[in-house]
């Protein structure tokens, strides 16, 4: 079992205000197979103030951003060395698949730091433009200090959203991981140590949600970066609002993949399992509506179910395994309270249902279902669980109308034979990552981040960058 004792605040390891501790427990064996401290409301005053005391008198934001980029460069080099361990961190504290996680949730924040280490390289940090008077200097600084609240799902991906551009930018930053997965932190926090980042730049304390409101509400930070449900978006927007906080806020998804009678099925489905199932259906992401046409909709249901059945569901440190556990017993019922739901509404399991796969662990029967309204439940909300719900559509017309008839707007997909046809539907679904023949895979280099209840604001790419700088007009005569 891994134990720590410490937190990471101002630099250095230090012990916690409080006696409460985190224990993180195995979602495949029941067993715990970690321990942290439980930070506290003045855990939270430390880190907080050892970030504003690194920002307002430290040399981070002072230095240009081309030399704050080569201290992340550094940063992502040491991060290389230890993807290994961090897939295996990661699997062991959330039970993501061993394949999932060597192929996205350690490579993927390898990617975004060095993305943003290439971009920091040569932004350009203030720029001058013709005005009404003469010119005007446009500059562009950093934010302030940040608290990021992450999740537990992909939890070094989206701590890397917000930690890469805001280091580049010249914040300074408190995480707070989430409880479920604060295992994965500790390395992470070793290499900022490693790669020279001065003190206080970067803090870590793992917490719940009293001490993660108590952060969210400082009024010492000037920006809050969130990942997580709308519901806790909607909270954390509010308090923002109320004290003109900076926010951006990446929330939910209930996104379609529409298919298209010309598409290849077989084709499709390979595509479609990890579209739909990454990360045992824990994916903001998952595109769990499946809008299939009147005409070939058995067909659809078909190669649905199959591809579902075909997966292996087990323990996820093995390379077999498609599916695996659920974080918690919690998620478990949630999702299973969904299924339950589907069928008291009248739609129809062809794989799955309510009989769990494992006696021990927390798992659910991936399941698909057939004969969906888009009115039901499992139809409109998000479940976050290998759950999926084929719905008919009558023309073509009708399946984006039924696209966007949702509350979100994170993400979706088309599956033609013609991939131009395949962009005017694109153009047309209300998104804000879309796939023509593929997912969207949030490439480190292009905006995300959702319409309607998934969020406001966007991470990666030059504008998630934006997001951490505030900007300046500067006027002169003469």
């Amino acid at each position: 079992m891994l134990q720590h004792d410490r937190l990471f605040i101002g630099g250095d390891w230090v012990a916690p205000a409080g006696t409460g501790t985190i224990d993180v427990i195995s979602p495949h064996t029941e067993e715990i197979v970690g321990r942290v401290p439980d930070g506290t409301p003045a855990d939270m005053d430390r880190a907080v103030e050892a970030a504003r005391h690194a920002f307002d008198h430290g040399p981070w934001p002072r230095m240009t951003m081309a030399e704050r980029a080569e201290v992340v460069g550094r940063l992502a080099g040491l991060y290389a060395a230890r993807q290994a361990e961090m897939a295996e961190l990661i699997t062991r504290e959330m039970g993501s698949p061993i394949t999932f996680s060597q192929l996205a949730q350690a490579p993927q924040p390898l990617g975004m730091l060095q993305y943003y280490s290439a971009l920091g390289a040569t932004f350009a940090v203030e720029d001058e433009r013709p005005g009404v008077f003469g010119p005007v200097v446009v500059r562009r600084e950093p934010v302030g200090v940040v608290a990021a609240v992450v999740p537990w799902n992909v939890p070094q991906f989206v701590i890397m959203t917000k930690l890469a551009p805001a280091l580049v930018a010249g914040c300074a930053i408190v995480i707070k991981p989430a409880p479920e997965t604060p295992l994965d932190a500790y390395p992470l926090a070793e290499m900022i140590r490693e790669a020279g980042i001065p003190e206080g730049v970067v803090n870590i304390v793992a917490a719940g949600r009293e001490a993660g409101e108590h952060l969210v509400a400082h009024p010492g930070v000037d920006k809050v970066a969130f990942t997580g449900s709308t519901a806790a978006g909607r909270r954390i927007g509010a308090i923002c609002g109320e004290r003109l906080k900076r926010c951006s806020l990446e929330l939910g998804g209930k996104s379609a993949a529409i298919i298209l009678d010309d598409c290849d099925l077989n084709a499709a489905m390979g595509f479609l399992s990890i579209a739909s199932l990454m990360n045992n259906g824990q994916a903001c992401v998952a595109q769990t509506r499946i809008l299939a046409s009147a005409s070939r909709y058995e067909e659809v249901v078909q190669a649905v179910a199959d591809m579902v059945a075909g997966q292996q569901v087990g323990d996820p440190s093995d390379p077999a395994t498609g599916i695996g556990p659920l974080v918690a017993r919690r998620q478990q019922e949630r999702v299973e309270g969904y299924i339950r739901s589907g069928i008291e509404e009248g739609a129809k399991p062809v794989v799955g249902g309510l009989d769990r796969p494992r006696d021990r662990g927390w798992y659910v029967a991936p399941t698909v279902f057939a004969g969906v309204t888009n009115d039901m439940r499992v139809a409109r909300e998000e479940i976050f669980g290998p759950v999926l719900a084929v719905i008919p559509y009558r023309d073509e017309e009708d399946a984006v109308r039924i696209a966007n008839d949702s509350d979100y707007g994170l993400s979706g997909s088309v599956w033609t034979a013609d991939t131009d046809h395949g962009m005017d539907i694109a153009r047309r679904v209300r998104t804000g990552t879309y796939g023509v023949n593929l997912m969207n895979t949030m490439d480190p280099s292009t905006p995300f981040g959702g319409f309607k209840a998934s969020g406001i604001g966007r991470e990666l790419g030059p504008e998630g960058l934006s997001s951490y700088l505030e900007y300046k007009s500067i006027a002169r005569l003469g």
